[in-house]
C-alpha cells in the first residue's frame, strides 16, 4: 500500500494576474531560472527535453526551495547581477499562476521537495480560493538539481519559448565588445534587443540586433516584471555604447552602406547617431584606403574621384554634416581620415609626371599635336617664358571641382594627353597655360584675366 505523503499548502500570494502573457511567457521564466542556477552555481548546462510524461526543464544546480517562492528579488542574483537574466521570485511565481491559469499541469521534484499546484481556500478566509503551491518531501532526496515537468504543453510553445533566448534562437554574432555583442539581424524578422541573452524587445528599424551583457542602471530598472516591451530609452545609450566600440569590417561596411541610404530616407536609425557614423569611418579608413566623399562631389569631382579609385582608394559618400567633422578625427591607428582634399593633397606630395615622347602618340592625337607651332606663333610675346610643352599621361590634382588637364610647370607646359582629343580642346588647354605663365598670376587675378583676353583677341 502506497504511503500517503504529507502536503504542505503554500499560498503563492500572486495577486495581480498577467493576463497577456501565453504559456512560452511562462515557459520562459522557467528557463532564465535554470539558465541563472547554471551560471551561479556552475553547474552543467539545463536539459529541455520531450518525454512520454511532458517536457522537462532540468537544471543540476542546488535545488529550489519553497522559501524561494517568497521572494519578490532573490538577494543573491541582484549581488550578482552580472551573471543572471532573471530575479527569481514574481518572474516564477507568475509562471506558476499562467501554467494553472492556461491548463498546463506542473510537477516540481528537487532534492528539498516536490511541488505541484492547487487552488485552495486562503488561510482564514474559507470562502476565498486561491493559487497554492502543494509542497511535499522529495521523493529523490539525493537528486542534483531541479526538474519541472510540465504536461499538455505544445511543441510550437516550446519553440516560441526558447527563442526567447540568445543561445536557441541562433543568431549570428557579428562582433563582440565588453559591453554586448552585435548580432547579424535575421531576414525578414524585426532586430531583437537580448540583455544578458533573454530577448527583451523588438526594433523594425534597427540594422542589427545586440546582446546587451553589460547593463545600466536606467536597463535594469527597466526590465520590469513581464520582462518585455522595454522601451528603447531604457536600452539606445548602451546599443550606441556597444557599436561606438565596434573595430570590426563586418559591422563598419554594414553602417557605412547605410549611410549611403539616407538620402533616400531607407536607412536604419543607428547610422542616424552621429558617434555611430563617426566610428564607422574610423574603422573603414584603418582598414584599407579609403577616401570620403559627398554625394555633391560625386557629382562635381568625378576626375578626380575616378584618379583615386585608380590609385586604390575606395570612395565612400557620407553626409554632409558627417564631412564637417573628418578634419577632427582619427582613424584606429590614429592616423587623419581623407575626404577628397587630403586626397589630393596626400596624392600631389607623391604625383611623378608619365612623360610621352610626341613620337609615341598615336596618328589622330600626333595631327592634333602638329598644330602646337601655330598656336605659339599666335601666343607671340606671352609665350616668351615657355621653354618646352610636353604631353604627360598623368597629371596633378586640383582641389576644386575642375579636373586639371594642364600646368605652367616653370619654364614648361605640361598638358594631360587626353586633352588631345581634339584640336580645339588641346589649343584651349595650352592658351590656358600660356596665359599663366606670361603673367606669372592664378586663376581670377587681374594679370591672368588680361592676358586670356588679350591671347582671344
Amino acid at each position: 500500500m502506497a504511503i500517503k505523503r504529507k502536503v504542505s499548502l503554500f499560498d503563492l500570494n500572486v495577486e495581480k494576474i498577467l493576463d497577456h502573457w501565453g504559456v512560452p511567457e511562462a515557459i520562459r521564466e522557467v528557463i532564465a531560472n535554470a539558465l541563472d542556477e547554471q551560471a551561479l552555481s556552475g553547474t552543467p548546462e539545463p536539459e529541455i527535453l520531450k518525454r512520454r510524461d511532458g517536457w522537462h526543464i532540468t537544471d543540476f544546480g542546488r535545488g529550489l526551495r519553497y522559501q524561494h517562492l517568497t521572494q519578490n528579488e532573490n538577494p543573491e542574483k541582484r549581488r550578482k547581477a552580472d551573471l543572471v537574466v532573471g530575479k527569481f521570485g514574481v518572474g516564477l511565481k507568475d509562471a506558476l499562476a499562467t501554467f494553472h491559469r492556461r491548463g498546463i499541469a506542473v510537477k516540481v521534484r528537487s532534492p528539498h521537495a516536490d511541488l505541484t499546484l492547487q487552488r485552495a481556500a486562503k488561510s482564514n478566509f474559507a470562502d476565498v480560493k486561491t493559487l497554492h503551491a502543494a509542497i511535499m518531501p522529495p521523493t529523490e532526496p539525493r537528486r542534483h538539481g531541479t526538474d519541472f515537468v510540465l504536461t499538455g504543453l505544445s511543441d510550437v510553445d516550446m519553440a516560441a519559448a526558447k527563442d526567447y533566448f540568445l543561445r536557441f534562437a541562433g543568431d549570428e554574432e557579428l562582433e563582440r565588445t565588453d559591453l554586448g555583442a552585435i548580432l547579424k539581424r535575421q531576414p525578414g524578422e524585426p532586430a531583437r534587443i537580448y540583455v544578458k541573452g533573454l530577448r527583451v524587445a523588438l526594433e523594425e528599424e534597427f540594422l542589427f540586433s545586440y546582446n546587451i551583457t553589460s547593463t545600466t542602471a536606467q536597463l535594469q530598472r527597466a526590465l520590469n516584471r513581464e520582462r518585455t516591451n522595454v522601451g528603447r530609452s531604457a536600452y539606445q545609450d548602451r546599443v550606441k555604447a556597444i557599436l561606438v566600440k565596434s573595430k570590426s569590417d563586418a559591422v563598419a561596411e554594414q553602417l557605412v552602406q547605410d549611410l549611403t541610404r539616407i538620402p533616400a530616407g531607407t536607412n536604419h536609425d543607428e547610422i542616424t547617431w552621429l558617434d555611430v557614423q563617426e566610428q564607422a569611418v574610423r574603422i573603414l579608413a584603418a582598414k584599407a584606403k579609403t577616401v570620403f566623399v559627398t554625394s555633391q562631389q560625386m557629382f562635381i569631382m568625378g576626375a578626380t574621384i575616378q584618379e583615386a579609385r585608380a590609385d586604390g582608394y575606395k570612395v565612400i559618400v557620407i553626409p554632409d554634416r558627417l564631412l564637417a567633422r573628418l578634419s577632427s578625427l582619427r582613424d584606429l591607428n590614429g592616423n587623419p581620415i581623407l575626404d577628397i582634399s587630403g586626397f589630393v593633397q596626400v596624392w600631389n606630395a607623391s604625383f611623378t609626371y608619365d612623360f610621352i615622347d610626341p613620337e609615341k602618340l598615336n596618328k589622330a592625337e600626333r595631327a592634333i599635336w602638329t598644330i602646337l607651332p601655330e598656336l605659339l606663333r599666335l601666343a607671340g610675346d606671352h609665350a616668351r617664358r615657355v621653354k618646352e610643352i610636353r604631353v604627360s599621361k598623368t597629371m596633378r590634382l586640383d582641389e576644386g571641382a575642375y579636373e586639371t588637364e594642364g600646368v605652367w610647370d616653370s619654364p614648361n607646359i605640361v598638358v594631360k594627353r587626353s586633352v588631345l582629343d581634339s584640336p580645339r580642346h588641346f589649343a584651349r588647354v595650352v592658351l590656358h597655360e600660356v596665359a599663366h605663365a606670361s603673367s606669372g598670376a592664378n586663376h581670377g587675378s587681374l594679370a591672368f584675366m588680361a592676358a586670356i583676353d588679350d591671347l582671344a583677341g
